[in-house]
């Protein structure tokens, strides 16, 4: 499990008792964690699933975890278990209600908040009730952080702080914006980098036969479909690449993101497989239209020889989707968000400018031609993600 996550766990869990008829019942303490959780197809529920099991297999006997889902009024999941604690964000009465159910709850000792502003859209003033009536400490963890904030952003994010007692970020280049541009106290912010998996080696080439890519040099993207994800930039770049590598095939994985669908159906996916076809793709493109299993997605991730990561989203503070790929061992070309800036080096993979297809085809085409130099990026990504690592 991640080390500071660890540390972090221990030093905000104490153990309560109760002096009962000369006895000594010890109440394990409590820890409830606030989150979207699978399986609604969200990022964020995915990591917080991770944190969550990681947590129970190295403290089962020191506190117990509760879940509290948060969902809008339109989102009706079926949670394992049957939490009894839920968060309708949809509903300012929901957050007083939430914040009243955890105070009268003697065992809780520590809130865990999965922040992400959209989140909490629907009831802008939501968030702030529930910090308002809340007795318990409450650590949130700023899953985005905006540089050069407008004033409202500002004191919106410094309101929260104030009732928090720390934050969590997963990049340092985060916790620098949330001291400088947002003027919160460094001791309150701690940078805990995004958890990864471990795993045991699997010979590539065994892979691609079970998938079906015996031969093929595969490029993979993976992650909830939408625009900002820029998978045009790599189509774009595929004459180029295929040009000194017909034997390529580029991967996309993924269902389209739920809240576009919402919105715009699959317009973007459309227009990837309108892309597709003008530009005469068909053998050199697949996509995976579904939200994979864990163990099938890392088996992908593995038999990649390139993964990329082509988000044109300037200020996306960190990508779980570029974490996996790196602890897969995956050489990686990727845009400069600041996630890539603070891991990625020469040594793991190569940087290119947003929105810049001849850029990665030279990149690609680089890497794909010296299998020496792929095989150095994997052992090094493997090395630089093995203290991140959930178990």
């Amino acid at each position: 499990m991640n080390k500071n996550i660890k540390s972090d766990m221990e030093g905000k869990t104490k153990i309560r008792t109760v002096q009962s008829n000369k006895n000594t019942i010890y109440h394990k303490p409590e820890i409830i964690f606030i989150s979207t959780f699978p399986p609604k197809l969200c990022g964020i529920a995915t990591y917080c699933q991770d944190l969550i099991q990681s947590l129970k297999l190295k403290f089962r006997e020191s506190f117990g975890i509760i879940i509290c889902p948060m969902e809008t009024e339109d989102e009706h999941y079926q949670y394992e278990g049957d939490p009894e604690y839920r968060l309708n964000t949809s509903d300012a009465i929901s957050y007083l209600e939430l914040a009243d159910k955890i105070n009268k709850n003697n065992n809780i000792q520590l809130v865990m908040l999965q922040h992400e502003f959209g989140f909490f859209n629907e009831t802008p003033n939501g968030l702030i009730l529930f910090l308002q009536n809340l007795e318990k400490d409450l650590i949130i963890t700023f899953h985005t952080v905006l540089p050069k904030p407008d004033l409202e952003l500002k004191e919106k994010v410094k309101e929260i702080s104030n009732f928090v007692k720390s934050i969590i970020v997963m990049t340092g280049i985060s916790a620098d914006v949330l001291a400088n541009d947002y003027d919160i106290s460094s001791d309150k912010i701690k940078v805990i980098p995004h958890g990864t998996h471990l795993l045991p080696f699997i010979d590539k080439i065994s892979l691609k036969t079970k998938y079906g890519f015996k031969d093929k040099k595969l490029l993979s993207t993976f992650g909830l479909l939408g625009s900002g994800k820029n998978i045009e930039t790599t189509l774009e770049a595929l004459p180029e690449i295929v040009a000194q590598n017909p034997d390529v095939m580029f991967l996309i994985i993924g269902k389209t993101h739920p809240g576009i669908i919402k919105y715009e159906g699959e317009k973007y996916r459309d227009f990837l497989q309108h892309t597709v076809k003008r530009l005469h793709l068909e053998k050199h493109t697949y996509f995976i239209n579904q939200y994979l299993p864990l163990d099938e997605l890392l088996d992908y991730l593995q038999l990649t020889n390139i993964y990329l990561f082509t988000s044109k989203d300037r200020n996306q503070a960190v990508s779980g989707t570029f974490s996996y790929a790196i602890s897969c061992g995956c050489p990686i070309v990727s845009t400069p968000i600041p996630h890539a800036l603070e891991v990625l080096n020469e040594d793991l993979g190569i940087i290119i400018d947003f929105e810049a297809p001849k850029q990665l085809a030279t990149a690609v085409n680089t890497l794909l031609k010296n299998e020496t130099v792929q095989e150095k990026l994997r052992s090094n990504s493997l090395e630089k993600m093995a203290p991140t690592a959930w178990v």
